[in-house]
């Protein structure tokens, strides 16, 4: 479960091609999903949330991320996480990334800023002292940032059923090169009714948590708001669900059948 909240975060990314003509979220937006293992045995819980804020006299969005583990579950496998990105309102460009978690123990407390003038990403480990610096490219964009950069640059017109994409994202000291494929339209009950959605599969590197690459899938409301409704990873025991459990503050109306 290492590392599981930074997964569903991170497959909640999908292709751009062409701006909207509205932006898909805006400040007040809150969004939380129901961790559970194996379809039954609750887990525990995510957030996403929506501020305004500012970061050096300019206008930004602040999203904070957060993850907990509830139930006995904790008792065996505690987790607390918390991510925060600050990011431009225009541009959507990330100024800062906090990733502050602890999870069975594993202890990460680092902040990175996005120097943009020297394309470089400035890394304070909080926990070590230790600090780096990694090149980047103009337009890379972190965790939490992609998330919400992607919902307004995603055109689902044109999306061809088959196609696979890639996004590079910087994460702790790396760029990340991501991909998934678009496995096509489909309409899945949740405890709102049901609701139209695009299906993509993320590619994930196998390991001791992840059977196989294609052991996510991921389901996205097909309106205007394209939140994540649903994703499921199968893991080498059992299999790990999160499902939207409440809403509030979206900037469209959710479009439920």
């Amino acid at each position: 479960m290492r590392h599981y909240l930074a997964c569903l975060i991170v497959v909640i990314i999908f292709n751009i091609s062409y701006p909207q003509e509205e932006s898909s979220f805006k400040a007040g937006e809150w969004l939380k999903f129901k961790l559970s293992y194996s379809g039954w045995f609750k887990a525990g819980y995510s957030t996403l949330e929506v501020k305004n804020s500012t970061y050096k006299n300019n206008p930004v969005y602040h999203v904070i991320g957060k993850g907990w583990t509830t139930g006995a579950i904790k008792f065996f496998f505690k987790v607390n996480d918390r991510y925060e990105s600050y990011f431009d309102k225009q541009s959507l460009k990330p100024y800062k990334f906090i990733r502050k978690i602890y999870e069975g123990g594993h202890i990460k407390n680092r902040i990175i800023y996005f120097d943009y003038e020297k394309n470089l990403a400035h890394v304070d480990d909080l926990k070590t002292g230790v600090k780096k610096s990694s090149s980047i490219q103009s337009d890379i964009q972190d965790m939490l940032s992609s998330y919400y950069y992607l919902r307004n640059y995603y055109d689902t017109n044109n999306i061809e059923v088959g196609s696979s994409i890639e996004l590079k994202m910087f994460f702790d000291y790396e760029i990340y090169n991501f991909k998934l494929k678009f496995l096509g339209h489909d309409k899945i009950k949740t405890k709102f009714g049901y609701i139209k959605c695009l299906k993509f599969r993320p590619y994930v590197v196998a390991d001791r948590v992840f059977k196989e690459e294609e052991s996510l899938t991921l389901w996205i409301s097909a309106d205007r708001n394209k939140v994540p409704l649903k994703i499921k990873a199968d893991l080498r025991v059992g299999s790990l669900i999160a499902d939207l459990d409440s809403y509030k503050g979206l900037k469209h109306q959710l479009e439920i059948q």
